[in-house]
């Protein structure tokens, strides 16, 4: 009997359950994530708290999407590292280096936006 390929609709929703799957698979094994996470929502508490404008929330949230991509990249790599050198080589230790530098470029990011959205309303608050 052949088997007939899912059709396009059926492929989409596949694709974003492998999306979740990884995503949940991340959070659940890295700390890291899970921090990046908790500040993402704090993040969004004080913006509806200080009832950011669209462009602020645009920057919040291109911030915010940075970071957890550079997070989940860097997890995939350290995963696909380790399945192709288990063992301690100088290669591997760079580029799981590397990847984490990404994410520390992203962190850094974030935060220089927070500060530049943030920053006015808390001053202001604080007068």
């Amino acid at each position: 009997m052949e088997k007939t390929r899912p059709s396009f609709i059926r492929q989409r929703i596949n694709s974003f359950g492998f999306a979740m799957k990884g995503i949940s698979s991340a959070f659940r094994s890295e700390v890291n994530l899970r921090w990046h996470v908790l500040s993402a929502g704090l993040a969004v508490g004080l913006g509806f708290y200080l009832e950011l404008t669209t462009v602020e929330w645009a920057l919040v949230c291109v911030a915010i999407g940075l970071v957890w991509m550079a997070e989940l990249f860097n997890t995939a790599i350290e995963v696909v590292v380790n399945l192709v050198s288990p063992g301690p080589h100088p290669l591997a230790g760079k580029a799981k280096d590397i990847a984490a530098g990404a994410v520390l470029i992203a962190s850094i990011t974030a935060a220089a936006i927070g500060l530049l959205v943030f920053w006015p309303y808390l001053v202001q608050l604080m007068e």
